[in-house]
């Protein structure tokens, strides 16, 4: 099994919140993977060494300041009435609607979507803002949230 319902998910509740409603069609598109792929996934696109962003070190794509050309504050947006995603991270990750992105929390939590539906939901997403990255299927491009209230935008190797 690939997938988890979303009930199972640790952090449901950040889809679940009342101040932050999602459609029922958005929240059927969010799709927690399951451990064994979730972990299938953060090796292959993530790291092999370590588990959560905490611990990326030398060796890892992330953890290379070449890896990053532009940063800036996502917070600030998050807590304004402002919809949209920051425009530099909408800038930089130009991918179709229907492109299927992975929120990769930790080798344990991947969260799978499409880029329509998380740039509906990134409030929800971002909740859980302890690191994770979001990369998509065949593509290099690549952002960072830190829980300082940052993003990272960067090209994968």
């Amino acid at each position: 099994m690939n997938y988890i319902a979303i009930e199972e998910l640790k952090h449901a509740w950040v889809f679940k919140r009342k101040d932050l409603p999602i459609s029922d069609k958005d929240l059927a598109a969010i799709k927690p993977m399951s451990n064994a792929r979730s972990a299938t996934l953060w090796g292959a696109a993530i790291s092999s060494k370590v588990d959560h962003p905490d611990f990326f070190s030398e060796g890892d794509w992330v953890f290379e300041d070449s890896t990053w050309s532009e940063k800036g504050p996502w917070e600030a947006i998050w807590d304004s009435e402002e919809p949209e995603l920051p425009e530099a991270i909408l800038n930089h990750l130009t991918w179709e609607n229907n492109t299927v992105v992975y929120f990769c929390l930790s080798r344990k939590v991947v969260i799978e979507t499409t880029w329509a539906v998380f740039k509906r939901t990134w409030k929800n997403f971002l909740m859980m803002d302890d690191g994770p990255l979001l990369v998509a299927k065949k593509r290099k491009e690549v952002a960072q949230f830190l829980p300082n209230g940052t993003f990272k935008l960067g090209l994968k190797p």
